[in-house]
């Protein structure tokens, strides 16, 4: 039987562009040093034979993975959220165009700091992107302390001060714009659903709607309740607030707390669009597949990773170049909720 060919190797390179291998190798790695007819001939040759570099042997050189580690935790039960799921897809297109790949590893609800610890201590990543920056979290803090490069989603909620690169969707902008669409509608008896006092993205989102409000001299008193991230608790909220306090739409602080909405609409033969408006948050799939389509507000998400991929990139040149914090404006997604 004929053996398989063996791959080109960089000497293989090297004479068919006629040059030394450190100009090959130069090419690939620091083609700024080359004149552009060198590397153009090089680059020909490495297109001709279909070499493709060595790079655990050059990761071994430079002490580089080329990895970039995320945490991902499952979808929590009796939620609509899947933005997590965008954003994951958007964050590995985008690494990967940088030349880097995601290694995502799972969280420990005991212990939020232990996949963190393993993957430090065996240098298996380069840096880390960090999702969780709501309230009492401690993983930035930590890897602040040791000098772990990342970049958080998420803004430093807490320490607004602190000097480690983030990008953020404002939450803000886009409850104020779904608030001002139904203000634009007629409505003014807008209520609002959204989470626990101790989330500061839930609050930063109820601002929003605050503004908008208090801008026109509307009242709000009387038309917020704050409850868990279910279904079931937006279905209990909206209950009450249409019993008690007689709104004629809802801003949501997530989908699915809209979910929960829509369905209280529907055990009261109501319809959303029609009857009352409902507007979520996050535009995820659920969001684009109800029927007549839920209006949500739609974060950046692809618009988020090109961003955080370039505060990757400034943290892992030498010197390490940290930008400020970039706050991203989100959109709403229109549909027939509304």
């Amino acid at each position: 039987m004929a053996q398989p060919a063996l791959p080109p190797t960089l000497a293989d390179v090297a004479e068919r562009a006629g040059v030394s291998r450190q100009t090959v190798s130069n090419a690939v790695n620091n083609p700024d040093l080359l004149r552009a007819d060198t590397l153009s001939r090089v680059q020909e040759a490495i297109a001709e034979l279909g070499y493709t570099p060595n790079r655990a042997a050059r990761n071994l050189r430079t002490r580089s993975s080329q990895l970039i580690g995320l945490r991902f935790s499952p979808v929590q039960e009796g939620t609509a959220n899947a933005t997590m799921d965008r954003f994951v897809h958007s964050l590995v297109e985008t690494t990967r165009e940088a030349g880097y790949h995601v290694l995502l590893f799972a969280g420990d609800a005991v212990d939020p700091i232990s996949g963190y610890q393993d993957l430090l201590r065996s240098t298996a990543v380069d840096a880390f992107v960090v999702t969780d920056t709501y309230l009492g979290n401690p993983q930035a803090t930590w890897l602040e302390e040791r000098r772990a490069p990342f970049v958080a989603f998420g803004r430093p909620w807490e320490h607004p001060e602190t000097r480690h690169p983030w990008v953020d969707v404002d939450g803000a902008a886009g409850t104020e714009l779904a608030t001002n669409h139904l203000l634009g509608r007629g409505h003014r008896r807008i209520a609002w659903i959204g989470w626990r006092k101790d989330s500061w993205i839930g609050e930063d989102r109820r601002s929003g709607w605050l503004r908008a409000m208090h801008a026109r001299d509307l009242p709000t008193t009387g038309l917020a309740s704050r409850v868990e991230d279910t279904v079931a608790s937006g279905r209990e909220a909206s209950s009450v607030l249409l019993d008690e306090a007689q709104p004629s739409a809802f801003v949501c602080a997530s989908d699915t707390l809209a979910m929960g909405v829509l369905q209280t609409l529907d055990e009261r033969g109501l319809r959303a669009g029609r009857d009352v408006a409902v507007v979520g948050f996050d535009d995820s799939q659920v969001a684009q597949l109800v029927p007549r389509g839920l209006t949500s507000v739609r974060q950046p998400l692809e618009e988020v990773a090109v961003h955080i991929v370039k505060a990757l990139e400034g943290l892992l040149t030498t010197p390490a170049v940290v930008g400020p914090g970039v706050l991203l404006a989100p959109t709403l997604a229109l549909r027939g909720s509304t």
